[in-house]
């Protein structure tokens, strides 16, 4: 039996940047296993009021912690595939050991800032497995000294390699948003990240990962982790409260990934009701209804759990999960 990972989303929508440094530094001390934080350009909500720099943050973080800190990332539009790979090189090479990097086909509300054109859902997973390849290839001439090139469908990178490396490259994990997808991260990265969901649904996707590295004959150690959200509060309506108020998106019936402004969001969220929201996430005051679901992640068989409150309450959060939640869980 191994100590279970649990870790931290610091939520940057919601959090002024040195709330969030903070709070890392709460939740360090409580006893997760890290900090996650997702590179964003506009909150979801107007009135989440925030979206700081990412890898900002988690440079702030790194000295204020002594966990894993993973970024959850974006190639290709905001930041080319290059630029992501030295920002991750360098918070590596700062944290050794600590770092891991997530990468993401990523949402219309925050890429679309820089104007590009928005393709489509199967286009943007082709392009975040090009990306991955990219940023593996730099990694990897980079760790030799190495210069390396790339021409493919949607991105080209000159003759080039990064001067700041760590010792050992972090790993590269990939968001999946089914089997498909999954089984080629295991083909060809280092680990897989998902959004929780069913158990039958998720426990597919573990499987075509694992298949995936198999049938690639990969020997490297892999990394499974699953994102969850739920609504913890003193009591059951000020957890559901929270839930409404603050994180709505939850509850909506359909993909938000092509919509652009944080204005539409809170107009689409307005239909969302509180059964919507139960219907997605534990939204209780018992600490143990928490416990519960987060062991349910663990038992299917993930590494690691990465675990959104999505109320403003965070501080007594980290405070309540430390003391009664992160002892008890087992893997």
């Amino acid at each position: 039996m191994t100590h279970p990972e649990l870790h931290y989303v610091a939520a940057l929508e919601q959090l002024d940047p040195a709330d969030a440094v903070s709070l890392a530094a709460n939740a360090d001390r409580a006893g997760f296993a890290g900090t996650v934080v997702a590179d964003r350009f506009q909150p979801w909500l107007p009135t989440q009021g925030h979206a700081s720099f990412a890898w900002t943050v988690l440079g702030a973080i790194g000295q204020q912690t002594d966990g894993i800190l993973t970024a959850s990332a974006v190639p290709g539009y905001r930041m080319h595939p290059a630029a992501v790979a030295q920002a991750s090189a360098t918070l590596a090479a700062l944290y050794p050991g600590r770092h891991r990097l997530m990468l993401s086909a990523g949402d219309a509300i925050d890429e679309h800032v820089v104007a590009p054109y928005w393709p489509e859902a199967a286009e943007r997973s082709v392009r975040i497995f090009e990306a991955a390849e990219l940023i593996r290839k730099l990694f990897s001439a980079s760790a030799k000294g190495n210069d390396t090139r790339h021409s493919g469908a949607h991105f080209r990178m000159e003759s080039a390699r990064l001067w700041t490396m760590p010792a050992a490259p972090p790993p590269l994990q990939i968001w999946a948003g089914g089997p498909v997808t999954a089984r080629r991260a295991g083909r060809s990265t280092d680990g897989v990240i998902m959004q929780a969901g069913p158990a039958d649904r998720l426990s597919a996707m573990l499987d075509a990962f694992r298949g995936g590295h198999r049938e690639a004959h990969r020997e490297s150690e892999t990394q499974t982790a699953v994102h969850v959200q739920l609504s913890w509060a003193p009591t059951d309506d000020e957890a559901m409260t929270n839930a409404l108020t603050e994180w709505p998106m939850v509850g909506l019936r359909f993909p938000r990934g092509d919509i652009r402004s944080p204005f539409d969001v809170a107009q689409l969220a307005r239909s969302v009701t509180a059964d919507d929201i139960r219907a997605r996430i534990p939204v209780s005051a018992d600490p143990e209804v928490h416990r519960a679901y987060l062991q349910s992640f663990f038992d299917l068989g993930f590494d690691a759990v990465h675990v959104h409150n999505v109320g403003r309450n965070q501080a007594e959060w980290i405070e309540v999960a430390g003391r009664d939640i992160l002892p008890k869980l087992v893997r």
